[in-house]
């Protein structure tokens, strides 16, 4: 009813063969119902979805990978999780011992994070060597942490804690192998960021996107080594 009147009082000030012209192209163009259904001031909307139609909000095939991975290895950590916290109930479990070398490798793993975050900040102000030495000592603190949880594997074995001695020790190995193996696939994307970084003429914003994707994942895997060795020291 308002379109109605606002439609009329155009029309009604115009005069003459004017007025004629007007309501004689509204109807020549448009049917009644048209005309009763129109909305004009949806045209700046409809000017703008013109402007726009085909474009589409995407994410980098990067983002969608790393998404993807993170939500599957979250709820594949979880489900290991319950189950050890069901496990530790019964009443064969017996505690395995925490060897120091594990606090080191915390420590280990939450400077590399640090160092992560560092770097990808230094890779958006474009330094370059400072970049450059970042990468360099990430990668050098993730094989540090690898091979310091090979060293635990190996003090634990000497000593008779075998995975097929207790439960525990099952869940203790199970956990740091599925971590460890996390933590490979992150070192290879860190290499091919790393060379891809080296590379003379190199798209700067990919390589700093690239970076911190890697980055992202660094600090997830953090926060799981995190939860499940806290996990492991409360049973």
């Amino acid at each position: 009813m308002a379109f109605a009147v606002c439609f009329a009082k155009d029309g009604l000030r115009l005069s003459g063969s004017d007025r004629q012209l007007f309501w004689q192209s509204r109807f020549e163009k448009k049917s009644i119902f048209e005309l009763l259904t129109e909305k004009p001031w949806e045209k700046g909307q409809i000017e703008s979805d013109n402007k726009h139609e085909g474009q589409t909000l995407s994410l980098s095939k990067y983002k969608v990978g790393l998404r993807t991975i993170m939500a599957v290895s979250t709820v594949l950590f979880s489900l290991f999780i319950v189950a050890y916290s069901d496990r530790m109930l019964v009443s064969d479990w017996r505690n395995m011992p925490e060897p120091w070398l594990l606090w080191l490798n915390t420590g280990i793993l939450i400077l590399s994070s640090i160092v992560f975050y560092l770097t990808q900040n230094y890779s958006k102000k474009d330094l370059y060597e400072r970049t450059k030495n970042g990468l360099y000592f990430i990668g050098f603190l993730a094989y540090s942490f690898l091979i310091g949880q090979l060293i635990v594997w190996y003090q634990l074995m000497s000593t008779g804690y075998y995975a097929t001695t207790n439960v525990a020790n099952a869940f203790f190995y199970l956990f740091t192998t599925l971590h460890g193996l996390h933590l490979i696939g992150g070192i290879y994307f860190w290499g091919k960021t790393t060379a891809k970084f080296l590379k003379k003429n190199n798209d700067k914003k990919d390589i700093n996107h690239q970076i911190e994707i890697c980055a992202i994942y660094w600090h997830f895997l953090l926060v799981v080594w995190i939860v499940l060795f806290g996990l492991m020291l409360s049973s």
